[in-house]
């Protein structure tokens, strides 16, 4: 793998919707490979994912899983179809992510990734505890291979998120952190949750967003072009060298149309250059 930088830029780019020529043509040299449920985790295109990340000169961060069957509609469909808490999708994600990690144990990467949906705040409720031991044996897999596991931001308060490392209690598990992901769920100040969660940070997604509107309980907020949304871009940048955060520094950007996401990734990085990232 590529050798990374500290606080290098790079962006978030999926199997199957991004090609690496589009991510080279941004300038960038790293970023987190994500795979969907429907994504080809084999030995083979291990290997063909390899050659390609060496040709472009791009180094993969982190694999980040995502599932079949789930659905970012809204903050209850989130609930029952996202991450390790849906009890009838469990042993096939676990497995999935499993796979994920040789998958990116062949690629040499050194980490991997996924939301695992809202965690209980009631420490005692049978999802918790499930999903806790699921947790904990990923990391132990993960481990095996030199892996870090990291949790995503945002589904929860960040008090319920560190409560519940503590409690999985694993050293190579920690978090990607989100600051948008906080917001379009409605579950805290991001700049306060980097305060609270800044040890446990393995890596970052700039993004950006609205808080969900008041008048509609239970959707989620909507997802904003980089610095056009309620983060506050400048301040969060501040806070994460503050928390002595040294990581790569990935873009994400989720919409429909392609084009304007891959515009608006590439706006989004001539910003945060403009910021002296």
């Amino acid at each position: 793998m590529q050798p990374v930088k500290e606080n290098q830029l790079g962006v978030m780019f999926w199997a199957g919707r991004d090609t690496l020529d589009s991510i080279h043509s941004m300038g960038v040299t790293c970023g987190q490979l994500g795979v969907g449920g429907d994504a080809d985790l084999s030995p083979e295109s291990a290997g063909r994912w390899k050659a390609d990340l060496e040709k472009f000169g791009i180094a993969a961060v982190t694999v980040v899983c995502a599932y079949d069957g789930e659905s970012y509609a809204d903050i209850p469909t989130v609930q029952k179809t996202v991450g390790f808490i849906p009890p009838e999708t469990r042993e096939a994600r676990e497995a999935r992510t499993i796979a994920a990690s040789h998958f990116a144990a062949e690629l040499g990467v050194p980490g991997i990734g996924c939301h695992i949906g809202f965690v209980p705040e009631d420490h005692t409720h049978p999802d918790y505890i499930a999903v806790r031991d699921m947790v904990r044996r990923i990391c132990d897999h993960a481990a095996r291979h030199g892996q870090t596991f990291a949790l995503e931001t945002g589904q929860e308060p960040a008090e319920v998120l560190l409560r519940f490392l503590l409690d999985v209690d694993r050293p190579n598990l920690g978090i990607n952190f989100d600051p948008a992901n906080m917001i379009l769920y409605g579950t805290g100040d991001p700049i306060m949750a980097l305060g609270i969660l800044g040890p446990k940070i393995l890596s970052v997604h700039c993004k950006d967003g609205d808080w969900p509107l008041e008048s509609a309980p239970g959707s989620l907020g909507k997802e904003r072009p980089l610095g056009q949304g309620s983060v506050g871009i400048p301040v969060f940048l501040r806070k994460l060298r503050e928390v002595g955060y040294r990581g790569t520094i990935h873009v994400e950007r989720e919409c429909e149309d392609q084009r304007e996401r891959l515009h608006d990734i590439n706006v989004a990085l001539t910003y945060l250059r403009d910021l002296g990232v």
